[in-house]
């Protein structure tokens, strides 16, 4: 357990299972040394999240403010303007997505520094080649995007129409 910790407490990003059984040995079992971990930093200031298909330590949702207030965490915050997210939300949902989809979505053009912005915060990554005339680069979403929006994947999306219900 105490191997799984090192490893996740001096990783940026989240370790898969498969990379964690290298660590304890393949007749360990992995999802009960973790659970047992999870256990141990109950009532911690700490957690280990499941996101983006691994582990990783995160602090609290709790101890947000204490950290901005104590940090310069500037850099880190997404800062996303709504129609960002609504962009981001699209890629998302429609991925692999190109810049003209976006404009069918959104019914204008997306401009090139809100999609170089997304891409600098990893939120965004190019996909493959969309598969016509010119052959336009498309956009995903990354394993960065998974962890910010506290994910395993994107399988895991509210559906759409709980989000049109909700006018969302």
């Amino acid at each position: 357990m105490r191997r799984i910790e090192a490893v996740l407490f001096a990783s940026a990003l989240p370790v898969s299972r498969e990379d964690l059984a290298r660590v304890v040995g393949q007749g360990a079992s992995v999802d009960l040394l973790v659970e047992d971990l999870v256990a141990d930093l109950d009532g911690r200031a700490f957690e280990i999240a499941q996101v983006a298909g691994g582990w990783m330590f995160r602090t609290r949702p709790a101890y947000a403010p204490a950290i901005r207030a104590a940090a310069d965490v500037g850099d880190q915050l997404l800062d996303l303007s709504e129609f960002d997210v609504a962009v981001l939300a699209a890629v998302a949902y429609h991925q692999p997505m190109t810049r003209d989809g976006l404009k069918d979505i959104f019914g204008k053009e997306i401009s090139r520094d809100l999609i170089g912005r997304l891409h600098a915060r990893s939120l965004i990554g190019t996909g493959p080649r969309f598969p016509r005339r010119g052959a336009p680069y498309t956009f995903v979403t990354t394993e960065q995007f998974l962890v910010a929006v506290d994910l395993e994947n994107v399988r895991e999306l509210p559906d759409r129409e709980q989000l049109e219900d909700a006018a969302l």
